[in-house]
């Protein structure tokens, strides 16, 4: 038994040791990249698993009609990065292949499709998500999730911490034996700081007047509770942005909260509670098919969709009755960080019209519905009559 335990504290050591080197490198960052100083935007493009290639190929055919201008000039390129699917990432068994990697790390911002993450049970062995990996290996520690509902007077954007908590080492835990398992979480004052400062430079920069701090560092006081102080020491530093904290599980419930909903505005989370969080936020906009994301690092940044891959659709033959309305909505927030505001808001506004006003074409998810290609042509149909 005692041989087993200084096994597992040395396995404990070392994560230590990786974290601590970590921290060095969030340290020694420089700022966030210009975008508008590149001779060429380089947007990689991977469908990922399942439905994936069938809805990101629909929110590129989007962009690519919305950029044709600028792809002319050389001032965005598209490339297409096809090795991140379940089954690549078995064979080389790693949760992205080298290849990748480096195909990934040539791009300035990634369209990312859904993923799958093998889990107990599956046909496939138990390899670390490429979500995780990819938010770890570009540093992409800011999740940032948009709610709106306009009519219910919902406008929330989520900042997720997206690269330490209870996933970031969620590969790493310690099997002990048969009567003990153990996970860690991880929480960093460099991380903490620098998505708490993210959360209030939005609110500030877009009008903002609250923030609100999820934990719950009533009972997880190490780790909740640093992020919360950090929180609170970097709201010091926005006098006119009011920082109000929430626990977790009365937070999942205000959200349901008809009066107390509609006056949270920016919420900053760590990893775990964010992904729960947001998935039960986006559905008041219809779904986490409606909802896309921004992952945000200082040299790169990853746009995609909320939700899974959903294999059974593919399985079934239904995959080109996907919604792509997530991939859609992570095209608009795509468009906006590199610069092209104009073009974000435009397409924001033809899918609200497509989505929710308008309904000309409905997708079911079966043949009772159009396909992700024909809702893109009335995308771009809306977009052209604006």
């Amino acid at each position: 038994m005692q041989e087993a335990i200084h096994e597992a504290s040395l396995r404990f050591a070392k994560i230590i040791e990786k974290q601590l080197a970590r921290i060095e490198t969030m340290k020694a960052q420089k700022d966030f990249i210009d975008y508008s100083s590149l001779d060429t935007i380089i947007i990689g493009v991977c469908g990922g698993d399942g439905i994936g290639p069938a809805i990101t190929k629909a929110s590129r055919q989007i962009l690519e009609y919305l950029l044709q201008d600028e792809i002319k000039k050389g001032r965005v390129e598209f490339r297409q990065i096809d090795g991140l699917t379940i089954e690549n990432r078995v064979k080389a068994g790693k949760a992205i292949p080298d290849d990748v990697l480096a195909e990934l790390k040539a791009c300035h911002v990634i369209l990312k499709g859904p993923t799958t993450t093998p889990r107990a049970g599956d046909p496939w062995p138990n390899i670390e998500s490429a979500n995780v990996a990819m938010r770890k290996e570009l540093d992409l520690f800011a999740n940032v999730r948009p709610v709106k509902v306009p009519e219910q007077g919902i406008d929330w954007t989520f900042f997720r911490e997206n690269t330490e908590g209870g996933y970031a080492l969620g590969s790493e835990g310690i099997h002990f034996n048969e009567d003990l398992a153990i996970d860690f979480t991880v929480t960093t004052q460099e991380g903490s700081e620098r998505i708490a400062r993210a959360a209030f430079d939005y609110a500030k920069k877009n009008g903002k007047t609250k923030v609100t701090a999820v934990t719950k560092a009533n009972v997880i006081k190490t780790t909740d509770g640093k992020f919360l102080g950090i929180c609170k020491k970097v709201a010091e530093e926005y006098p006119d942005i009011e920082l109000d904290d929430w626990y977790i599980d009365i937070m999942t419930a205000k959200l349901v909260d008809e009066k107390r909903r509609t006056q949270f505005q920016v919420l900053v989370l760590p990893n775990l509670y964010g992904d729960i969080l947001t998935d039960e936020a986006a559905e008041f906009q219809g779904g986490v098919g409606t909802a896309g994301s921004a992952n945000l690092g200082k040299r790169y940044a990853m746009f995609e969709a909320i939700h899974g891959s959903a294999p059974r659709m593919v399985a079934e033959g239904r995959d080109q009755y996907a919604d792509p309305c997530s991939m859609i909505r992570a095209a608009v927030m795509l468009l906006s960080h590199i610069g092209y505001s104009d073009l974000s808001e435009k397409l924001e506004k033809a899918l609200d019209i497509c989505m929710y006003q308008e309904k000309k074409l409905v997708i079911t998810g079966r043949d009772t519905g159009a396909t992700g290609e024909q809702f893109a042509e009335y995308v771009m149909e809306t977009i052209a009559a604006l």
